[in-house]
């Protein structure tokens, strides 16, 4: 049975990448139906529309989402800040309730990473709250008295469901090691209810090692020992962060994945790279599809299809052994598996 799956290019390499990805779901022989949907800076500039409400409610009946890319060149005032952001990638996050954010980062065992040292470690960050909520706005906004507010939003629903998805996936590891990271000294009515909320769950999975670090230190952490991380369990906004750092040191922004998901699958979870449109390299096939195939691969293993998830992600950890260039592995994968 063939699922279905709404194909978002977007903009810059966006496409160009996907379309490398849908190569390599082909040859395990999963079957897709896909649907193509022009959204992003481009569709933004034709139609002054971003995401209108009867493509949302479409885009509801799929089994998930695949995108690309998405964002002007690095320079235009074509668009607004925030337009794309918060029109798009935060209006399905928040209408689909894609409320985990999750994010492996593995380097190769040929190449520990570029810090000299392996890196195995799974990021889980709240998608729907936090500093993305949306509270703030302007008080005599152009003035000299100007005045700019910009609110955290954090229930204990939100927190407590990122939570408890993260001491699962930490269960289902073979170190079972869950560290909480925050900035609890400072921010101390958000990090006093994570903290809490970590504590009280943490006694319910006994079985997991648990620690905390301040966000700044887990950035130190994450460049002079990220061996000391398995699972990690954050804020929308520290996540967003903490996970490019994540992305940097195990091989490369190029390699990181992600899966914005609703694990309770009342609405289609979406996949994407999170290496942006790099409008600079669109058409000279320098761009690198591993990040859009392992982001496939998490697709496929979130939708059942675990045998041909595992053999991209196989493939994708062997192509170093070859000595092969990024802009040379699309291709690499597909006859490989």
């Amino acid at each position: 049975m063939a699922h279905s799956i709404a194909v978002i290019g977007g903009d810059g390499i966006g496409s160009e990448v996907l379309a490398e990805a849908l190569k390599v779901v082909d040859a395990t022989g999963v079957q897709l139906e896909t649907k193509y949907f022009e959204l992003g800076a481009e569709h933004y500039l034709a139609t002054g529309e971003v995401l209108d409400d009867s493509t949302l409610a479409e885009l509801r009946g799929f089994d998930a989402i695949l995108l690309g890319a998405v964002g002007p060149a690095i320079g235009s005032t074509e668009i607004p800040p925030g337009t794309l952001e918060r029109g798009l990638l935060l209006k399905l996050r928040f209408s689909l309730d894609l409320y985990i954010n999750r994010r492996p980062f593995r380097s190769p065992d040929t190449n520990p990473s570029y810090v000299g040292k392996y890196v195995d470690m799974v990021v889980i960050r709240e998608n729907t709250e936090g500093a993305y909520g949306g509270e703030g706005g302007f008080l005599r906004k152009g003035t000299p008295y100007e005045v700019a507010t910009q609110g955290s939003i954090n229930t204990r629903f939100g927190v407590e469901r990122t939570i408890r998805y993260a001491f699962s996936l930490a269960m289902s590891r073979p170190r079972r090691h869950l560290t909480l990271v925050h900035k609890t000294n400072v921010l101390t009515f958000s990090g006093d209810l994570w903290q809490r909320t970590f504590d009280e769950v943490a006694a319910e999975f006994p079985e997991v090692a648990v620690a905390y670090n301040h966000v700044d230190a887990a950035c130190i952490y994450m460049v002079e020992a990220p061996e000391r991380y398995d699972v990690i369990v954050t804020d929308n906004l520290f996540g967003d962060i903490i996970t490019d750092l994540a992305g940097a040191v195990s091989g490369g922004i190029g390699l990181a994945a992600s899966g914005n998901l609703n694990p309770e699958r009342t609405s289609p979870s979406l996949f994407e790279p999170v290496h942006g449109a790099a409008h600079d390299i669109v058409g000279t096939g320098k761009a690198n599809p591993s990040a859009a195939i392992r982001s496939a691969a998490m697709m496929l293993d979130f939708l059942g299809e675990g045998d041909a998830a595992q053999k991209i992600f196989k493939a994708l950890e062997s192509f170093p052994e070859a000595g092969l260039k990024t802009n040379e592995i699309g291709n690499y994968y597909a006859e490989r598996i």
